[in-house]
């Protein structure tokens, strides 16, 4: 099978052997996202839900750059370091997923790879086979 990596094109991306989001077949896996812009500055400083939000942005162009979208995840993993704040991280989750509804994990962690980072998402996504894989529900 034909795999695609997709990059942000961040240097650490090269340092520690990681792409953004793999696509192998009709499956997109798109590695932990946090709120840090090209620059290494992070969004949303101190602020849970403008974090997710951020994340969630850069989780939705790797999907669109992998031929997916938002609506092909099936599968979230959340990481916190603050279970206490969950509900506004659950709200920026919400916003994106509210009607597609893909099956969540949220887990308290001790720490992200840096203080300031407060949330870290994970997602998986199903596209349909290029011959058009029909629902079969």
């Amino acid at each position: 099978m034909k795999r695609t990596n997709i990059s942000d094109g961040v240097p650490w991306e090269a340092i520690v052997g990681y792409s953004r989001a793999v696509r192998v077949g009709n499956r997109i896996e798109v590695a932990g996202t946090t709120a840090v812009d090209a620059s290494g500055a992070v969004v949303g400083a101190g602020d849970p839900y403008l974090q997710a939000k951020y994340a969630l942005e850069k989780i939705g162009r790797a999907l669109e750059e992998a031929g997916g979208g938002f609506e092909n995840v099936i599968r979230t993993r959340i990481f916190v370091t603050d279970i206490v704040r969950w509900e506004a991280v659950g709200r920026a989750h919400g916003e994106v997923f509210r009607d597609i509804r893909p099956a969540c994990t949220l887990v308290q962690v001790a720490s992200l790879v840096r203080p300031d980072l407060l949330v870290e998402i994970e997602a998986t996504a199903v596209v349909p086979d290029a011959g058009g894989d029909k629902d079969r529900s």
